[in-house]
């Protein structure tokens, strides 16, 4: 497994994909909360806090990456390489989880140069105001899991569709669906809206980002991730 890591990862920064995705993640933060006269301004808001970040982070990675996962598979598909992978010595199980955990690496150091954001936060603050560290640390652990989630459906389409575009959309609409879709569901009835919105990933999310971290939450995150990497792996063995 640990090889399939380091070819994708080699892979990434072989190209300038992973430049180009991490420069494209800081260079949209920075901008909303930073440049652009916007409600996510941190210096127009009056008040230092990372809300706006933690806000527009879910939706940038909607997108972010559905990009990033396209080609796990359906670049294997179309170039043939995977009857290469399935006749090494590993199984399909570890081919997944390799190409999941590069994915997931790539999105954590894209998030690393972030923390520069709590630093600066953190000078800007009023001499008797303090950051909610419990907070801060509990959203970043949340968009940890978050981004799991994510990774895992974008290998799921990827492994459904050989063409990287179809696999991008369909991940990107399957990842909408499970954010804003339970939320806007649960809005058309007068009962129940509670446990319709726990189905729904933004739920979840928001309950981590209060700094509880809830095993309820992240028995959720690992039980959606597991359930798309357990049926990528079934589609490559059927394949």
């Amino acid at each position: 497994m640990f090889a399939i890591v380091k070819k994708e990862i080699n892979s990434f920064f072989g190209s300038s994909i992973a430049y180009l995705v991490i420069a494209v993640f800081l260079l949209i933060n920075g901008l909303f909360l930073w440049v652009f006269e916007n409600d996510f301004n941190i210096i127009s808001a009056g008040f230092a806090d990372l809300n706006s970040f933690f806000f527009i982070v879910p939706q940038v990675f909607i997108f972010l990456i559905p990009a990033i996962t396209m080609k796990s598979f359906a670049d294997e598909f179309n170039s043939g390489t995977i009857e290469i992978l399935k006749t090494r010595p590993i199984s399909n199980w570890q081919i997944v989880m390799g190409k999941f955990w590069a994915s997931l690496l790539l999105i954590v150091i894209a998030l690393i140069p972030t923390l520069i954001y709590v630093y600066t936060i953190y000078q800007l603050r009023s001499p008797n105001s303090n950051i909610d560290f419990g907070t801060t640390i509990g959203t970043y652990l949340g968009l940890l899991f978050l981004a799991a989630t994510y990774t895992a459906v974008g290998l799921f389409t990827s492994a459904v569709s050989k063409n990287q575009i179809v696999a991008f959309l369909l991940s990107v609409f399957i990842i909408f669906i499970l954010f804003f879709g339970f939320d806007a569901i649960s809005n058309s009835f007068a009962k129940d809206t509670l446990l319709i919105q726990k189905l729904g990933i933004n739920e979840h999310f928001k309950s981590i980002s209060r700094g509880v971290i809830d095993s309820r939450d992240l028995i959720y995150f690992i039980s959606v991730s597991v359930f798309f990497l357990f049926i990528t792996k079934n589609r490559l063995e059927n394949e």
